[in-house]
């Protein structure tokens, strides 16, 4: 019985950890420079994957274009925002979301659909406006 814990233990571990991550947490890095300065390129980002109120100044990941994305978000369901001249409402269940650095973002202003669905959400920044970021060492 002693020798079975040897492997029991290590493959619950290992079970636990790929549940947690599948689940619970979101680790990934920010690729460009769209969100500077508050994440530059290369950062590490820990978002949760429960969530549930959006709220503009949140830092969420998503899918846009089969792509992951990370952005903020500038305004939610029901709020107007002025997107290439005009005054439109964001619709119910999306999200109009920028890039911190306005002048390397493709963001809501540049898409032909400028909403992000709040079900493409995958994860929200774990640390909210605290300091949530590790610089890669290249």
């Amino acid at each position: 019985m002693k020798g079975r814990w040897k492997f029991v233990v290590p493959v619950l571990f290992l079970l636990a950890t790929v549940l947690l991550f599948r689940f619970v947490l979101f680790i990934g890095y920010v690729p460009t420079e769209s969100m500077e300065p508050t994440l530059p390129r290369g950062s590490i980002i820990v978002g949760s994957r429960i969530f549930d109120d959006l709220k503009v100044g949140d830092i969420i990941v998503f899918q846009h274009d089969g792509k992951l994305m990370v952005k903020r978000i500038a305004a939610v369901s029901g709020d107007e925002v002025i997107h290439k001249g005009l005054m439109i409402q964001v619709p119910r269940g999306s999200l109009y979301v920028l890039g911190d650095n306005k002048e390397d973002s493709l963001d809501s202003r540049c898409w032909g659909n400028p909403f992000v669905e709040e079900h493409d959400v995958i994860a929200v920044s774990a640390l909210g406006e605290e300091i949530q970021v590790r610089e890669r060492k290249n």
